[in-house]
């Protein structure tokens, strides 16, 4: 398809991924700004440590959302796998860079598995696998996410994926990682929250 439709789905995919689903929700139904707490991370976990596992199911799907739309949409308007993959790593960009948040944002990953829900969903549910599995041994979400954003190009590559495909992944996996970096130092420091806790902002 023409560059300019790409340049658009791009635009797109950005824009839609810049909405912070997490800080938008818990703030128009607990009345809480959910930086304030917790990890401060906007994503599905530490809306689950704040706001308990309604709110966090609704910001997983919402987030998820962002990545999964851009990449049905381009695939949709236009041929090939290049333009739904630039579409997909926008809208992780959107969500870890967000316009709305002056360029702050969430870690990707629930906006990454939208992405590959909507690329491949092998890959999506062996990802999410490879988090779960980590995070029952360790009880901690960042150490499992980063585990399956690795995980990610050596699914593809197993599988065959196309190159635009692969080239996803090791995007994907970068991004995440990068954003995890405060959860690496918290981590080698023993100060990493576990996903199991709660925390009542009545009582912060």
């Amino acid at each position: 398809m023409p560059w300019l439709g790409v340049t658009g789905l791009v635009l797109l995919g950005y824009l839609l991924g810049s909405i912070p689903f997490g800080l938008w929700l818990v703030r128009a139904v607990r009345g809480v700004d959910i930086r304030r707490y917790g990890s401060g991370n906007i994503g599905t976990t530490n809306v689950l440590r704040v706001a308990g596992p309604r709110l966090a199911a609704a910001v997983l799907l919402a987030d998820a959302a962002k990545g999964a739309l851009p990449v049905m949409l381009a695939r949709a308007v236009g041929p090939g796998e290049v333009a739904a993959v630039l579409a997909g790593v926008a809208a992780m960009a959107g969500h870890s860079w967000s316009i709305w948040l002056a360029g702050h944002g969430g870690k990707g990953v629930a906006t990454g598995l939208g992405v590959l829900l909507g690329l491949d969903v092998r890959v999506a549910l062996a990802a999410f696998a490879v988090w779960l599995a980590v995070v029952a041994a360790s009880r901690y979400s960042s150490l499992g996410s980063m585990a399956a954003a690795v995980s990610v190009p050596l699914w593809m590559a197993l599988w065959h994926a196309p190159p635009a495909h692969l080239a996803f992944g090791v995007a994907a996996a970068l991004v995440v990682l990068v954003r995890h970096r405060s959860n690496v130092g918290r981590l080698l420091r023993g100060e990493e929250l576990p996903i199991t806790l709660r925390i009542d902002p009545r009582r912060e």
